[in-house]
């Protein structure tokens, strides 16, 4: 998603850049008998297939090792658009082939064992759209395409087609294979089970696809799914622009769908877009605004959603930051040099922080960071691994000190912080493992904030500047006052009856 900001704003925020006037310490205060609500929130990620995952990479082990030591739950992967052989079984009618697409994929599955995944393989074989000509793409399975998802208009309006490809290809992964279209069979001996499916990826961009279109799309896929995997749940939309008012009501209206369709969960994405050839110090101010209106348009949707259907649960699975080059990089089709500082990834790590609080808060079930591997020429700046050395960055472990301390069930206690400043956020939680306070600085200086009475000697785990590739650092508080560096967040721990 991309965002602008106007001249005269970023005059502002150069301007509060640099002039901060003398403020009082904050301090945060907690009313442990006060609940706001039971958490219903599951801290999480996407896997999106690229070639730096595949087997051989310099960085495919420590990856995929990476995922495992998160163990989390709703974990999403996506093979999409720019790689047809990475992503696609039936890339010419008739013609099946999952020998580039098995290896990944079962990694991604014996990564993620024990753990609830969201599969969505969201590129439609391009055959299967009405097209001027055949769509073309490269032999070289690791050459980006931009262009393979062409055409508006599938070639058989009843959705059985489309339906049918989905099928088979769960049958795959969950029956042991399955006959094509001529009687052929096809077994692979897996048996996977696909506890969520997604239908598609950011349809308002890829076809062009209008709502009542999606919708269609959407029952024939679940219909024929269901129809070869009946315990499989289902998670629809995945927009790329959260403000869409009109897919949200098409979409959630019963009515809108053919009898007994499941409308599990929907889900769509949220990327902070700052300013070109600009630093931390704008970054500090860009990330935390746009995340801020960000959170004004998903209680907006949760509105819609629970007036048409409140037994949907919401998956928000991708959010993250893109920094202007990387847009620069797919314009160009190809790498450029990373010259970002270290400390951007703190600042995108302290983001997502902000935004599991600010998510939390409004109850939302499943809360999705971007994306386990990117590189230059894919998306470096929403990496969670370094593609240098193979080992997480700041934003990876920023999702595992969440992950290791906040899960559904978590009372979401009311918390205070005085003086109305706007550098840090925090938010209290009532375990089964004691109290926490999460707490995240949103400026590129250090921040002091002062701690409740009860928590002067509480555990520190934090990820900041000074542990950059490392797990959280473990300290104690000594006192009520701590100093966070900038970017920094901090999980403080301490028991109940204390």
């Amino acid at each position: 998603m991309t965002r602008k900001i106007s001249l005269s704003t970023l005059a502002l925020l150069l301007g509060l850049a640099t002039f901060s006037p003398a403020q009082q310490t904050p301090s945060i205060s907690v009313d442990w008998n006060k609940v706001l609500l039971i958490s219903r929130s599951t801290p999480t990620l996407q896997v999106v297939v690229n070639p730096m995952l595949r087997r051989g990479s310099p960085i495919h082990d420590q990856s995929f090792a990476a995922l495992k030591a998160l163990g989390a739950d709703y974990v999403r992967y996506v093979p999409w658009l720019p790689y047809p052989r990475l992503a696609v079984a039936e890339l010419e009618k008739g013609s099946w082939d999952f020998s580039l697409i098995d290896p990944m994929t079962t990694d991604f599955l014996n990564a993620t064992e024990g753990h609830s995944t969201i599969m969505n393989f969201s590129t439609i074989p391009a055959w299967l759209f009405k097209t001027d000509k055949p769509v073309a793409y490269p032999d070289d399975p690791n050459q980006v395409t931009w262009n393979y998802t062409q055409g508006t208009e599938l070639r058989d309006p009843s959705g059985k087609e489309l339906g049918d490809y989905y099928a088979r290809l769960v049958s795959w992964y969950t029956k042991g294979g399955f006959l094509d279209e001529s009687g052929k069979e096809h077994r692979s001996g897996y048996h996977y089970s696909f506890p969520y499916w997604e239908v598609l990826n950011e349809p308002d961009f890829e076809h062009k696809t209008m709502p009542q279109q999606y919708t269609e799309r959407y029952d024939a896929i679940v219909s024929a799914i269901h129809r070869v995997s009946p315990q499989t749940k289902f998670v629809g939309l995945a927009l790329a622009m959260a403000d869409r008012p009109d897919m949200y009501e098409y979409f959630l209206n019963h009515a809108n769908h053919k009898p007994g369709i499941p409308l599990d969960f929907i889900s769509y994405h949220f990327y902070a877009s700052p300013p070109d050839g600009h630093d931390a110090n704008v970054w500090q101010y860009a990330f935390f605004d746009q995340a801020d209106r960000f959170l004004a348009e998903v209680k907006f949707i949760e509105a819609i959603r629970k007036r048409l259907s409140p037994e949907t649960r919401t998956d928000i699975d991708e959010l993250g930051v893109i920094l202007p080059g990387d847009g620069e990089e797919n314009a160009l089709g190809r790498a450029l040099p990373f010259t970002t500082p270290e400390i951007y990834w703190n600042a995108a790590g302290a983001m997502y922080a902000y935004l599991f609080m600010g998510l939390a808060r409004q109850g939302i079930d499943v809360i999705g960071e971007s994306q386990l591997v990117g590189y230059p020429s894919q998306f470096p700046s929403v990496s969670m691994m370094d593609w240098r050395t193979g080992k997480p960055n700041a934003r990876y472990w920023v999702l595992k000190l969440i992950r290791d301390n906040f899960h559904a069930g978590d009372k979401l206690m009311e918390t205070t912080i005085s003086h109305d400043q706007q550098e840090t956020a925090a938010q209290a939680f009532l375990t089964p493992k004691g109290k926490k306070l999460l707490l995240v600085n949103k400026r590129n200086h250090p921040v002091e904030v002062v701690l409740p009475q009860e928590a002067a000697h509480a555990m520190l785990w934090t990820v900041d500047e000074a542990t950059g590739e490392e797990a959280p650092r473990k300290s104690q508080a000594d006192g009520t006052t701590v100093t966070m560096a900038p970017f920094a967040v901090t999980v403080a721990t301490w028991p109940s009856a204390q």
